[in-house]
């Protein structure tokens, strides 16, 4: 392996950790939750998967600092 192939994959390894950390992957893992489940209900656009999330963690802030 060369050294320029290291440093792309530790950079790749780094931005999917830093998404995952930051939430960014949440709407992949309701859908891929949706999907195992078996749930009757439909599943959310993205958009609106990102307004429900943020209005419930508006209504409840635990865990957040500000």
């Amino acid at each position: 392996m060369s050294a320029a192939v290291a440093v792309r994959q530790g950079v790749a390894g780094f931005v999917r950790f830093f998404r995952d950390v930051m939430g960014e992957d949440a709407y992949r893992k309701y859908t891929d939750f949706h999907a195992r489940s078996g749930c009757s209900s439909p599943l959310m656009s993205e958009r609106d998967f990102w307004r429900d999330k943020m209005d419930r963690q508006d209504a409840n802030p635990e865990g957040r600092c500000c």
